[in-house]
């Protein structure tokens, strides 16, 4: 298995992911906090993907069902009451399940101490 490495490209790519998420995330968490039962874990995941101690891999995993999440259409419209964020769900959970060791207890506490602000 070929070792997987760091370019520019990919440097930027993730880069540009990072920022958008950050831009939109707050936003849409705000809307599905009542839909996704796990919004703690949600938050700790957006919290570990900005973290620079996270691997790369494990970052670009978040980055994207971060991103997905933050889409306003996908496979569910989030606008489809009841319906709209399962897809999200299911992306999400996968993506949480695959990078949960890099989750760390700082993450947890950032994602309840964000939380709790609302």
């Amino acid at each position: 298995m070929a070792a997987w490495t760091r370019s520019a490209k990919t440097d930027r790519t993730i880069d540009a992911s990072e920022s958008e998420v950050r831009e939109k995330f707050w936003r849409t968490a705000k809307r599905a906090a009542r839909q996704v039962p796990f919004m703690d874990e949600v938050v700790a995941a957006y919290y570990c993907a900005l973290d620079r101690n996270t691997p790369l891999r494990a970052k670009g995993i978040l980055l994207a069902a971060l991103g997905y999440f933050i889409l306003p259409v996908d496979t569910i419209p989030d606008i489809v009451l009841g319906l709209g964020f399962t897809d999200d769900v299911a992306v999400l959970t996968a993506a949480i399940t695959a990078v949960r060791a890099h989750m760390t207890p700082a993450h947890r506490l950032a994602a309840k101490q964000a939380l709790a602000e609302d």
